[in-house]
């Protein structure tokens, strides 16, 4: 017995699920359980938020040349995704100030700490934001998430390759 594959729109929908979804858990943890974000937590919502975005907007690219463009697009953020959170982990979690961190530059060139506070203003020092969910440090569970999505996006990349190369 095989499994059915996934069809093009059940990936990119799962992508930009995850990803948002990840979202969605940040802002219920920074505004129902006061955990508030540093930078570098902030810059992982950026990275995860574009994920989405990127799957979402794959939809309306409905070759096999666009699946492949989204899909790179999302295991290349998703790697940067995983950067940022071990950089986070090991180097930015011991550190008093994330002011003038990388992390802060990217964000706030982008204006969004402006636009849209609520979600993307950095609130805490990486000191003070390096906390645990479920014993697991936070910025963990961002690397896990970013993992999922990299050999997902991976995956369905080679599983394109495989069906194009068969026909």
């Amino acid at each position: 017995m095989t499994l059915a594959q996934p069809t093009r729109a059940v990936v990119l929908l799962a992508i930009a699920a995850l990803s948002l979804g990840a979202v969605g858990a940040a802002l219920v943890t920074q505004h129902v359980f006061d955990m508030q974000p540093c930078s570098w937590c902030v810059l992982q919502r950026l990275e995860f938020v574009t994920i989405g975005a990127i799957a979402l907007l794959g939809l309306a690219w409905p070759s096999a040349g666009g699946l492949r463009a989204t899909l790179t697009g999302v295991a290349a953020l998703a790697g940067a995704g995983m950067a940022t959170a071990l950089w986070h982990h090991f180097v930015a979690s011991s550190s008093t100030s994330c002011n003038v961190s990388l992390a802060d530059k990217i964000v706030s060139s982008t204006g969004l700490d402006g636009l849209l506070p609520d979600v993307f203003e950095a609130r805490a020092s990486c000191a003070d934001a390096a906390v645990k969910l479920f014993g697991v440090p936070y910025q963990l569970w961002s690397l896990t998430i970013f993992t999922v999505l990299a050999v997902f996006a991976v995956w369905q990349l080679r599983r394109t390759r495989v069906n194009a190369s068969s026909r």
